[in-house]
């Protein structure tokens, strides 16, 4: 039987959300003595009740602002859930907002201790696999500059290269190969294929439909904060392209409409 390594029960997140626009923090003290703060509550998770087993590739759809990458940080333990219960075994590697776990003002190979570090890693682990992360990585003689001068897909290679350098038991992506070249894509997949066929589970947030169909075992579509639906990747993908066409359609709808009024007033 499978072993279980994410485990999610009840689980819902709500940010409280000052409704005041206080722009300095005298104005803020100001509030707070009075007692005049006023939050409204926004629940980005919704009593979610999700289950991974081991060696699982689990992909994650949803709109902006869905839930998606908050559901990866709660699985990450970068958020504590509100309510509900959250269990994952063993060691997690996430690569979640881009650039996060770095100092722009760091060289690469700086980076990559600090990176790794906060990934719970040992100097001496570092040490060792350094070489590796800057060869996989592609960064060449980039590795010893700032990080400010990266570019978007170098601080993805990066950031990936750092985190799959050790065998994770579960490794979580939020849109990080969108970014990479068509050449270190294929390298981080045939990473991922050596990871998958090693245990490792793999959860995938991304907008690309047609990489999730082919690389997922499993997917899920989130919707407002709530598991909207949860099984094979045809069917899932399916429902939520479905629901997204008359979306979709309206926008190339308006998009055309504003092409043909610019062309006309040339």
């Amino acid at each position: 039987m499978p072993e279980t390594v994410v485990d999610l029960a009840g689980v819902s997140l709500c940010y409280r959300l000052a409704k005041q626009r206080n722009v300095s923090i005298k104005e803020y003290l100001i509030h707070l003595v009075k007692g005049a703060l006023v939050y409204e509550e926004l629940w980005a998770l919704k009593d979610i009740d999700l289950r991974v087993e081991a060696g699982e590739v689990l992909g994650i759809v949803g709109r902006n602002g869905a839930g998606k990458s908050t559901l990866a940080k709660v699985i990450a333990g970068v958020i504590k859930p509100t309510q509900g219960e959250r269990r994952v075994e063993g060691i997690v590697s996430p690569i979640l907002e881009l650039g996060t776990g770095f100092d722009y003002e760091l060289t690469g190979y700086e980076n990559i201790f600090l990176n790794a570090l906060l990934l719970g890693r040992q100097k001496r682990e570092i040490e060792r696999e350094v070489d590796d992360i800057v060869e996989f990585s592609g960064l060449g003689e980039f590795i010893e500059t700032p990080m400010r001068s990266y570019s978007s897909g170098m601080i993805a290679r990066l950031g990936f290269s750092i985190a799959t350098a050790w065998l994770p038991t579960v490794l979580i992506l939020d849109e990080v190969l969108a970014v990479g070249d068509a050449r270190f894509v294929a390298r981080c997949q045939e990473r991922l294929d050596a990871f998958r066929e090693q245990g490792t589970t793999i959860i995938m947030i991304s907008h690309a439909l047609n990489m999730l169909q082919d690389y997922s075992t499993r997917c899920i579509w989130i919707e407002r904060g709530e598991l909207c639906a949860d099984g094979s990747p045809a069917e899932v993908l399916g429902q939520y392209f479905q629901a997204m066409a008359p979306e979709q359609v309206a926008k190339a709808a308006e998009q055309a409409e504003a092409t043909e009024e610019a062309e006309a007033s040339v």
